[in-house]
């Protein structure tokens, strides 16, 4: 065969028509015969166009309900055949069984029956089985065939039809095989998960078909692609490309915001997926302001996120600092045009859908797996260790700690008060070292810890911290406990009126 080949003859058996007409039409104009079935069979009827019956090729009719049409050997001999083969060519003749040169088949919404909350009969019914056969042999067949399995790829389909007059190359075939492959591989990815929910069979299959490259990775030397809908999780207002490290940040911004969903005016501000400045108050103005007090130096170039509608008085503010990102579920109108006074700056709306579950990162030559830290600790977790029992704001305030302690890289220790992040210790090797960062951090920002509460996200394994953390003036501690040596802590704890509590929960972040 030559690796150009000239259609003449096509099968199309689609769920969705949108933007097939303008194929069909062109195929009836190079003179091509057309195979169909069931709805697209009347589509193409409906057009005016002649198409044959799959039925009169293979003289049985749709059966079961429509899950059996084209499973049948004058089918699949026809696409499957190698016309470089004598010997098929000749049991093409001897069976009567047409040549196909073109399958354009898409499949049955299976994701979206899902998602939609369907029942399990439902789902089961979208498992697609004739489609996913004919993608499967006609893209297997790709010296032979052409293979368009998914309505993204119409366009460049016509374009060929148009530029070629139906002559159609080998790498453009091959290239139709490879998305189909994509396809195909796509959606068993789908069906195998949707069983697994509930066989919890280990293992790991990923698949995301919506991938975009970015400028570059976590370094302009390092390549770097974002796989996932960023426009059904948010619609961008404003602003430059995301990069590969602003989608980290923006991750994290996400996941710490989540926390708060719901409640009074919360803003925060993170520095290398960390938070640099959180605050909770009556307005988002104050949020914001009392948010930047937190850490005004490392807040510049930042990515700043709001749980509720930012307006035009904390727009004015923030259009005063440097930063990538801002995130909020809605904006005012003044704001949107204040914010947008910076080119670069990206203006995010953060859209209310489900985020998953589990947590993926590649390991050593594979991957892991777990499960999200779901867990937010509560008031009913709360288990007081020591004589003296927090008091009302102390317990709110360390509530509130442990919060912004779950979402910030181990080791760490995190000061509030009065709902607000005063300090915090990220990522060092020691619990005592990430005391020490946080004490200087908030002595370096003026502010008093007097009466402020700390936060933990592993145990004390000596009481060197408390002991720290008492001369720095801290008065109450929230910890999960655990250690061997948890009565060194409370004892000194008692004996210097400190609180503590304990929830049983630890909240490493790696």
């Amino acid at each position: 065969m030559s690796n150009t080949t000239l259609a003449k003859s096509a099968l199309i058996s689609v769920f969705s028509k949108d933007g097939l007409a303008p194929i069909v039409k062109k195929l009836d104009e190079l003179g091509v015969t057309i195979y169909s079935t069931g709805g697209t069979e009347k589509f193409i009827k409906d057009l005016g166009i002649p198409v044959v019956p799959v039925e009169d090729v293979t003289s049985y009719p749709s059966i079961l309900g429509g899950r059996v049409k084209t499973l049948h050997p004058k089918v699949f001999g026809g696409i499957l055949n190698r016309q470089d083969n004598s010997s098929d060519v000749a049991e093409l003749e001897q069976y009567e069984i047409p040549q196909i040169d073109i399958v354009i088949v898409d499949l049955y919404p299976f994701e979206k029956t899902v998602a939609s909350g369907a029942s399990e009969q439902d789902i089961i019914e979208k498992i697609d089985i004739g489609g996913i056969s004919l993608i499967r042999a006609a893209a297997k067949n790709f010296k032979d065939v052409t293979c368009v399995s998914s309505m993204n790829d119409y366009k460049e389909f016509l374009d060929i039809l148009n530029e070629g007059n139906g002559k159609i190359s080998l790498t453009e075939r091959k290239r139709f095989a490879a998305k189909a492959f994509n396809v195909s591989s796509h959606y068993d990815t789908a069906i195998f998960n949707y069983f697994n929910t509930t066989e919890e069979i280990a293992s790991l299959k990923l698949s995301e078909s919506e991938g975009k490259t970015l400028r570059y990775g976590e370094n302009p030397h390092q390549k770097g692609t974002f796989f996932g809908d960023f426009d059904a999780m948010f619609e961008k207002l404003h602003g430059k490309e995301l990069s590969y490290n602003n989608l980290l940040d923006v991750d994290a911004a996400v996941n710490l915001m989540s926390e708060f969903k719901g409640e009074a005016p919360t803003f925060a501000i993170l520095k290398h997926n960390n938070a640099c400045g959180l605050a909770q108050r009556n307005t988002v103005f104050q949020a914001y302001t009392d948010a930047l007090a937190g850490d005004p130096v490392s807040a510049f170039g930042g990515i700043l996120i709001s749980n509720t509608e930012i307006d035009r008085d904390t727009a004015e503010e923030i259009h005063k600092l440097f930063c990538e990102v801002v995130i909020a579920p809605s904006y005012s109108k003044d704001a949107v045009s204040i914010l947008q006074g910076k080119k670069n700056r990206i203006l995010l709306i953060q859209k209310d859908i489900k985020l998953p579950e589990n947590q993926v990162r590649t390991c050593l030559n594979g991957f892991l797996l777990q499960d999200k830290d779901l867990k937010t600790d509560t008031v009913e977790d709360l288990k007081t260790a020591t004589k003296i029992t927090p008091t009302a704001n102390q317990t709110d305030d360390l509530l509130f700690a442990s919060k912004i302690c779950k979402h910030t890289k181990s080791n760490t220790i995190v000061f509030t008060k009065n709902k607000q992040l005063l300090a915090s210790g990220t990522g060092q090797t020691s619990r005592v070292d990430a005391l020490k960062q946080a004490i200087e951090k908030a002595t370096s920002f003026n502010f008093d810890l007097n009466g402020a509460v700390m936060a933990s996200d592993a145990f004390f394994p000596f009481p060197d911290c408390v002991e720290i953390a008492d001369h720095a003036g801290i008065k109450a501690v929230i910890q999960p406990g655990g250690s061997i040596k948890d009565q060194l802590s409370i004892d000194y704890c008692d004996e210097n009126g400190i609180a503590m509590v304990m929830t049983g929960t630890r909240h490493f972040k790696h």
